[in-house]
């Protein structure tokens, strides 16, 4: 009969039906390959980038550690050049110095007397009132800080509830109240009753806590100079102020700040600020740490 013949026709072979699942587990494996390639790409991408990133981060730690060794160098160098005999030796007169440094790293380093500074842990009232004048404060608010500093440092008042020097920190919103002893920072200073963050930041550049002694008429700055001068009477009495330099050794002063700002060959910034007391008497250390600091950094 016809009809079976035909109906096995139109059926496909068994080499066929064997060929089909065969194409199909070979295109499956295709793309299992390209899937993996992709897969194995994006990890490649990945930690080549993760690499570049690491590897930029312990560059940007070394350019760091090199820019600051190279400040705390520079500071070490402008002791030694404190203490050199003229014309080596270099002035405590704010005048920039550039040293240059191992590793392409530049430092300019800058050197000013600390003793023309007001300690406002010895500044007597008028000085201090003087100063806060001439950095811009009312009469009004010159007298109340400068009351309220001596206030701070001096425990005159007895601890208890109804502590006057309590009851206007009180009224004015603070639980605070003075310290009852000497400032150890400058920024300090701001806690003090009718302190405010824009006249600290004028006061700051005139003040030192180093300084032993009134200032120095001859290596004060013009601001704290002409407070001198409204407190003294005067030019003649400035003059007569000035005439027993205190604290000198052969013209350097013995309290000096340093600044050393140093500049790396990728733009890293480190600034170095240290104060130093440079030996007056024989047999004392040459040099003496007292400040070590970090004001401004910028990387």
């Amino acid at each position: 009969m016809a009809g079976p013949r035909v109906f096995a026709e139109l059926l496909p072979s068994t080499d066929a039906i064997r060929s089909v699942p065969a194409h199909r587990d070979r295109g499956f494996a295709l793309l299992l390959v390209l899937w993996t390639m992709v897969l194995l790409s994006l990890i490649e991408t990945r930690i080549a980038a993760s690499g570049r990133a690491q590897a930029q981060l312990a560059a940007n730690v070394r350019d760091a550690a090199v820019t600051q060794a190279a400040a705390n160098s520079a500071v070490q160098e402008a002791a030694f050049r404190l203490l050199d005999a003229p014309p080596r030796r270099w002035a405590a007169d704010g005048a920039k110095h550039v040293v240059a440094m191992p590793g392409g790293v530049a430092v300019e380093v800058r050197v000013e007397s600390e003793e023309g500074k007001v300690n406002p842990n010895l500044a007597s009232a008028a000085l201090l009132v003087a100063l806060l004048r001439e950095v811009g404060a009312d009469t009004r608010t010159a007298g109340l800080v400068a009351d309220n500093i001596l206030l701070w440092r001096f425990p005159w008042t007895r601890p208890g509830a109804n502590d006057p020097a309590l009851t206007a920190y009180r009224a004015a919103g603070l639980a605070y109240g003075p310290a009852g002893a000497p400032f150890r920072s400058l920024d300090e200073l701001g806690a003090v009753l009718g302190m405010t963050p824009a006249l600290l930041a004028r006061l700051r550049p005139y003040l030192s806590l180093y300084v032993t002694d009134a200032p120095d008429p001859a290596s004060a700055d013009p601001t704290v100079l002409a407070a001198i001068r409204a407190v003294l009477g005067g030019d003649a009495a400035l003059t007569g102020a000035a005439s027993s330099l205190r604290g000198t050794r052969g013209g350097v002063p013995a309290v000096v700040g340093v600044t050393a700002a140093a500049t790396g060959p990728n733009g890293t910034r480190f600034v170095r600020r240290a104060v130093l007391r440079l030996g007056q008497e024989r047999g004392a250390e040459p040099v003496q740490i007292l400040g070590w600091d970090t004001p401004a950094v910028a990387g």
